[in-house]
């Protein structure tokens, strides 16, 4: 007889296989806050109910705890708390609930029933269907279609083009005829899988676009429409519709595929749908559009738009090369950079000089940002100078993303000499005839001898190098210095206001509305003293004296403060008790503690940031929580600040609760990385202890606090 505390009882064994695994994947739009909270109150509301729950987040740090294909076989249902595109074919035949991510903050323990009973998924997903056919998110699926084109496309273009390039320069010899490679050899084979690489450029390029729209029963119309594209003499054009013709095969391959989907048929044909029915009808429609009514005209476009580019010489050249630096540097990668790009591919083999104005710009963003950071280092931070270091390599291979970094974090100085760099660049390429025969740019290309004209190549290329670094620089320069003496004049008001209230320094410090800290030692007040010595003397003497001012600040506060969050939170940046009875008056409250630390350069401008932020989507995240951020170059150097209100502020949170723990994060463009992430994202997920929340809410004192969230590890 078995006892039913026997854990081998059939009870038991019951019990086991009952237990719910359940599976979750959280992501908000800028991968912060949101996502992490939502997958710790889902964690917590599974531990509780005795379910098994694994989370995947997809932050701004990339996806953490992966689910692997075991997980999910072994599923019994996926919720997914997102607010952004997640790829779902990897849960087909599995019940799936998708949410908004708020929904997985406010309603985890709902989810976790709704679950229960959500649809299957099938083979196919249909986010991107979905998408596509959501009111006001067109543009947006648009655009991602297109980029995921041009990113399966540009490894067949590079690889395509390289291996011409090198069979080019090693196995071709000079004819009449231009540069031939002989038969049965071993570079005129290396040249052959090139060509074939490029053949395949335009209907991987429609291909991945209408895969993007209406998923694989899109592929096969998308492709077959490609090659349409690339081949005119199916549809008796005297030239081919090239990259513009591909662009349209592969929307008209999407949209008609998700049309076709929508179409109600009887249960015995639904099965042979997307495997039969919508490829091929799909095929037909794109294809017989294309070659009795599309391909014509577009093919005309693009033969006379060859005939004027050819016609193109002295100051045309010059117009045509400058527009086409200037879109290249534009985004550095992004949809104007791959329109001009895109472009110049499209005319190699009738106007190579097009590609040559463009392969002379691609390099100069990533080599100017560089550059600028080895000739006058000290205006960039230790981490923005090894970033120059990696653009410099990436430029000479022709890698324009080299430069990102540097725009993000100073868009209004690094774009515009960016631009102006790549226009002198393609300007000289283009009045110097500089010719390029392969879809790449930068040194590289001239390696692999792909480049005639090859010294003005390089003058072209050095020149807006040049231009881009010295312009960067004095731009940042002047930014700078402005900065400083806001700062300077900031801080140089506040002793002279309390000495016209008849108080000095010290006293005026001591008085100010923030708490007095009774850790503070005698070293640290003398510090501080000095500290408003060097501000007042940076008002006389500039800027320069302005930053050894903001230097001696980042000192004292090493010296005199412990570290929380990798010390971006010190006691200059606690306060017990705010003053503030609304939410923009508490933005505005945290940031004067920010302002306190010497590393704000525009207090309004991270208050607006801020607020800007708040539009978007509250950053109330329940719990009585609330986290606002601004990234924003007011800001010299990520800082943190917390308060506390005793009465709550409405600041719109998921589940209704006042904000009465706050915590405000400010960081300068080109700080907004893994490390910030990261410890935002441990911060997340520490507040969700319902213990750590109320120790936090009762110290009684700034050193308390801190203590407190020292435990953020």
């Amino acid at each position: 007889m078995t006892s039913p505390a026997d854990p081998h009882a059939g009870g038991g064994a019951v019990e086991q296989q009952k237990k719910l695994k359940l599976l979750a994947v959280t992501a908000c739009p800028t991968g912060i806050a949101h996502t992490y909270m939502a997958a710790e109150k889902l964690q917590q509301a599974a531990d509780a109910a005795g379910i098994d729950m694994k989370v995947e987040t997809q932050g701004s740090i990339g996806a953490e705890n992966v689910l692997t294909d075991n997980d999910v076989k072994a599923a019994d249902g996926i919720i997914i708390a997102a607010d952004k595109d997640v790829d779902r074919a990897r849960f087909a035949g599995k019940r799936v609930l998708s949410v908004g991510v708020s929904e997985g903050i406010s309603h985890p323990e709902q989810l976790i029933e709704r679950v229960q009973s959500a649809p299957v998924a099938g083979s196919e997903g249909g986010g991107a269907q979905e998408a596509a056919a959501s009111g006001g998110k067109e543009r947006s699926a648009a655009y991602k279609a297109l980029m995921n084109g041009v990113s399966f496309m540009i490894p067949f273009v590079v690889v395509g083009g390289l291996l011409i390039a090198v069979s080019l320069a090693i196995g071709g010899h000079a004819t009449p005829d231009g540069i031939q490679i002989p038969k049965d050899t071993f570079w005129f084979n290396v040249n052959a899988l090139g060509t074939l690489g490029f053949k395949l450029m335009l209907p991987i390029f429609s291909g991945y676009i209408a895969y993007a729209l209406g998923d694989r029963p899109a592929l096969v119309p998308g492709m077959i429409g490609g090659f349409l594209a690339a081949d005119a003499s199916i549809y008796g054009s005297d030239a081919n519709a090239g990259f513009l013709g591909a662009i349209v095969t592969g929307f008209l391959a999407g949209y008609i595929v998700i049309a076709i989907r929508k179409i109600k048929v009887p249960k015995a044909i639904q099965p042979i749908m997307p495997i039969i029915v919508v490829p091929i009808a799909s095929t037909l429609a794109v294809g017989l559009a294309f070659i009795y009514i599309l391909g014509g005209p577009i093919s005309w476009v693009f033969t006379h738009l060859t005939d004027f580019l050819g016609g193109m010489t002295g100051s045309s050249a010059v117009l045509l090369g400058a527009l086409i630096g200037l879109m290249i540097a534009f985004d550095m990668g992004g949809p104007v950079n791959k329109t001009a790009f895109l472009f110049a591919v499209g005319l190699i083999g009738t106007n190579n000089a097009v590609m040559g104005m463009a392969a002379a710009a691609i390099p100069v963003m990533p080599l100017g940002q560089g550059l600028a950071t080895m000739i006058r280092r000290k205006l960039y931070t230790d981490a923005e100078r090894e970033a120059g270091i990696a653009a410099l390599f990436m430029g000479c291979f022709g890698i324009s993303e080299g430069a990102i970094p540097f725009a993000a974090a100073r868009p209004a100085q690094v774009i515009p000499a960016n631009m102006l760099g790549g226009a002198v660049a393609g300007a000289i390429a283009g009045i110097a005839g500089v010719e390029d025969s392969v879809p790449h740019g930068g040194p590289i290309v001239a390696v692999f001898g792909a480049i005639s004209g090859l010294a003005w190549f390089f003058i072209a290329i050095v020149a807006g190098t040049v231009i881009t670094a010295v312009t960067t620089n004095a731009l940042v320069g002047v930014s700078n210095r402005r900065a400083a003496a806001k700062q300077a004049a900031a801080d140089s008001a506040k002793p002279a206001e309390a000495v016209a209230a008849g108080a000095t320094p010290a006293v005026a410090a001591e008085s100010a509305p923030e708490p007095a800290h009774a850790t503070a030692s005698v070293a640290s007040a003398s510090a501080s003293a000095s500290l408003q010595a060097a501000t007042a003397s940076a008002t006389a003497s500039g800027a320069a004296e302005a930053e050894e001012a903001d230097e001696a600040h980042a000192a004292a506060d090493e010296a005199a403060e412990p570290e929380v969050l990798s010390g971006y939170l010190t006691d200059r940046t606690v306060k017990v008790q705010l003053d503030a009875q609304d939410k923009e008056a508490a933005i505005r409250e945290m940031a004067g503690l920010a302002a306190g630390t010497g590393k704000v350069a525009d207090m309004e401008e991270l208050v607006q940031t801020a607020l800007r932020r708040e539009e978007q989507g509250t950053t109330g995240l329940g719990e009585e929580i609330a986290i606002p951020h601004a990234k924003t170059d007011a800001v010299t150097a990520p800082v943190v600040c917390f308060a506390r209100s005793d009465e709550g502020i409405e600041w719109g949170s998921l589940d209704g609760t006042k904000a009465r723990l706050v915590f405000m994060i400010s960081v300068p463009e080109a700080a907004a990385g893994d490390e910030h992430l990261r410890i935002l994202a441990l911060l997340s997920r520490k507040l969700m202890d319902t213990d750590f929340r109320a120790r936090l809410q009762a110290a009684p004192d700034e050193a308390a606090i801190l203590r407190v969230l020292a435990e953020v590890q």
